[in-house]
């Protein structure tokens, strides 16, 4: 089998600078969302199948969340005051609400954190199953599959909020803020990574967590760049917003 020359197969360090290269700083996917995938999907629907799917009904568990992006916000921050105080009320988490959920999800918030084992948002919200939507990366960048990720949780599942969650010490912003060489293909999360590390340069305070804040707005910008996301914010269907997770409290207060 031959394999596909490198202009048909980009590796994805050449798509981040690509995107870097379009967009700058600012975004580095900016040129994402274009609805190419979508529309060629569209192409291969016949009408019969289009029908079925405008007429198909959710079930009970996948009927969208009714409550407003703001809503969906206190609710989240209301669940991280109970972690904090240690009065979690541990919703959602019994065997009733996991056959409940089996058949579709319709979650009320959708996450973009740091895999870091010790950033759980289900534990950190006192959330339950089926409740928020997370996607985990390490120095939650941002990148393609995780913005589809993201997409898919807003435009399918009807999610009215989205966060960007960054914390306390996060190694992968400490690594870009380093330099210097990494094994394998770790260096593209630096890459995602130092638009962030550039804005804050010669800045006041601790530069670790304001290269760390400073991540989470520009992941939020890449998520804005999506069409999907982004018009779904003009509708007034969904707000994007910042948070940063204390290792050492649990609090998770709003990064603006």
């Amino acid at each position: 089998m031959q394999r596909k020359s490198n202009k048909e197969n980009p590796s994805r360090r050449n798509i981040l600078k690509y995107g870097a290269g379009i967009i700058g700083a600012g975004s580095l996917v900016g040129w994402l969302g274009t609805g190419v995938l979508a529309k060629t999907m569209e192409e291969r629907l016949s009408p019969v199948k289009e029908a079925q799917v405008i007429s198909a009904e959710p079930s009970k568990a996948e009927t969208p969340s009714k409550m407003t992006p703001d809503q969906s916000l206190a609710k989240l921050m209301e669940g991280n005051k109970r972690f904090v105080s240690n009065k979690r009320l541990n919703p959602d988490q019994d065997f009733a609400r996991l056959t409940e959920v089996a058949a579709g999800q319709a979650p009320f918030a959708a996450i973009l954190s740091c895999s870091d084992s010790r950033v759980v948002p289900e534990i950190a919200f006192d959330q339950g199953i089926g409740d928020i939507f997370v996607v985990r990366v390490a120095g939650n960048v941002a990148m393609i599959e995780d913005i589809a990720s993201q997409e898919f949780a807003v435009a399918v599942l009807k999610t009215p909020l989205l966060m960007v969650m960054g914390h306390t010490r996060c190694g992968a912003v400490a690594a870009a803020i380093q330099g210097g060489e990494l094994p394998g293909v770790i260096e593209s999360l630096v890459f995602a990574i130092q638009p962030a590390v550039t804005a804050t340069e010669g800045k006041s305070g601790d530069r670790l967590t304001n290269t760390i804040k400073a991540n989470v707005r520009l992941q939020m910008k890449r998520l804005e760049n999506s069409s999907v996301i982004s018009a779904a914010v003009k509708a007034g269907k969904l707000k994007v917003v910042g948070a940063y997770y204390d290792l050492d409290t649990g609090e998770v207060s709003l990064v603006s």
